[in-house]
């Protein structure tokens, strides 16, 4: 059943906390899933939310943890104990949450925090992973998983997988390495189950060999891109000598997706930093003002092209009825061309194709959608009994316009990609700004000339 926090229950847990009755608390809490939990603790104050977190069990506190955005946790964590978060959070993390969530801890805190960890080996784990340079497959993995020898019977594998187990939440795939723990293959449950002959099988004569895998300094995305080129839920990650070193789980892949889907579509929007809604507004103006001030420049400069050619309006007023018509028909082919050169170098599918190839492809369909539009607003003008003059003027900037900022939108991003540079940049006011001073300049000296010669 979908649980819904509604404003009686939220303003009953309040008073709950302020009056300090832990049983009723609990109570509520104890028939809640925990990402269910995390919502209700993402509506409460900071302190609030802190004192419900010391009621609960340490397994339930930790996965409503997980659950609150990065930038919440990271406040809610500034109130606790280095004690608290080792004890009631930290030893009940997977390891590659638990170096997520030490991340975020001020440098002296973390250190404090991994001395108080009972479990050396974890504590030694999540050094490890924080190590690893962020949006790498290393920083992405989790250490805990079940491995096998290759030279192994399956009676002896299915023993040292119960030992193994206890530390691993979700059995995904088992992985074989050899004797010097160098990734061999993998062998899913069904396999074991049912491809060997007897218990005296070895393991390596029932293993995939062809296993795909990830070093450990592969970008996050390049993962992504694996993971559903292959249909894989999980992949192994090896260091460079081959050796199995950890696993990434689809469940980290889609916050990966999810994370760099929202960066995108703030660059898209403007807005150069990370940002939500419950960041201060001086945070806010930070991250939208660059493109702001980008927007501003570009529309002072299209009011200059507009002063340069202000005899041509003396001579056509009716020039000025179709500016807007212009500048947002240059501003949405860019948009549109570069949205789509964008989701396939986020994909991967234009990843080895032909700069040239791709722009005569998109060319090509600007090319047909210019012929249309430009046949359609020249009809439109005659009409109206417009002046042929204004009517050409309009048709030829029209198709113009959309040829050059359907160039402009494949190009940039193209570009962007190939100096490492986000391209989502170029579906944003980036493109939008350069093809409307560019479609106004068009637009006026295509009706200098038509005005000359109808003259």
């Amino acid at each position: 059943m979908r649980f819904e926090l509604t404003r009686s229950l939220l303003e009953r847990l309040q008073s709950d906390v302020e009056e300090g009755r832990d049983q009723d608390i609990l109570a509520v809490l104890s028939e809640l899933h925990p990402s269910d939990i995390g919502g209700t603790l993402d509506r409460l104050t900071l302190d609030e939310a802190r004192y419900v977190i010391r009621l609960l069990e340490p397994e339930t506190a930790a996965e409503a943890v997980l659950e609150l955005d990065e930038d919440v946790r990271e406040k809610l964590l500034e109130g606790l104990t280095s004690r608290e978060i080792a004890e009631k959070l930290i030893e009940n993390f997977d390891s590659d949450d638990a170096a997520d969530v030490m991340a975020d801890l001020p440098e002296q805190k973390a250190k404090e925090v991994l001395d108080l960890l009972e479990d050396e080996e974890q504590a030694d784990d999540i050094e490890e992973l924080l190590r690893h340079q962020e949006g790498t497959a290393g920083a992405l993995m989790a250490k805990e998983l079940i491995s096998v020898r290759a030279d192994s019977t399956v009676a002896r594998a299915i023993v040292d997988m119960r030992q193994q187990a206890k530390e691993v939440e979700h059995v995904y795939t088992i992985y074989v390495v050899d004797k010097d723990d160098r990734f061999f293959g993998v062998l899913p449950l069904k396999d074991l189950l049912f491809s060997a002959e007897s218990t005296r099988t070895l393991i390596k004569h029932i293993c995939q060999t062809d296993a795909v895998s990830v070093l450990v300094d592969t970008d996050v995305e390049e993962v992504v891109n694996q993971m559903k080129k292959y249909d894989v839920v999980v992949l192994p990650v090896v260091d460079t000598e081959n050796r199995l070193v950890g696993r990434i789980t689809f469940d980290d892949v889609m916050d990966v997706m999810q994370e760099e889907a929202e960066e995108d579509y703030q660059l898209a929007s403007g807005i150069s930093e990370d940002v939500d809604a419950s960041d201060s507004p001086m945070v806010q103006v930070r991250a939208r003002l660059p493109w702001l001030l980008i927007g501003l420049a570009g529309g002072i400069l299209s009011s200059q092209i507009i002063g340069l050619y202000e005899e041509e309006l003396r001579i056509d007023p009716k020039m000025a009825f179709f500016m807007p018509l212009i500048a947002a028909t240059a501003g949405n082919v860019g948009v549109q061309s570069s949205a789509i050169v964008v989701q396939g170098l986020a994909s991967g599918a234009l990843a080895h194709v032909n700069v040239f190839a791709r722009l005569w492809k998109e060319l090509r369909v600007a090319l047909l959608s210019a012929v249309i539009c430009g046949t359609l607003i020249f009809v439109v003008n005659l009409a109206l009994r417009q002046s042929q003059a204004l009517s050409y003027t309009v048709s030829i900037a029209l198709f113009t316009v959309i040829l050059t900022a359907a160039f402009f939108g494949t190009l940039i991003p193209l570009a962007l990609d190939r100096l490492k540079v986000d391209p989502a940049l170029a579906t944003g006011p980036f493109v939008t700004t350069l093809n409307d001073i560019f479609g106004l300049l068009t637009y006026f000296t295509v009706g200098h000339i038509m005005y000359d010669l109808f003259s």
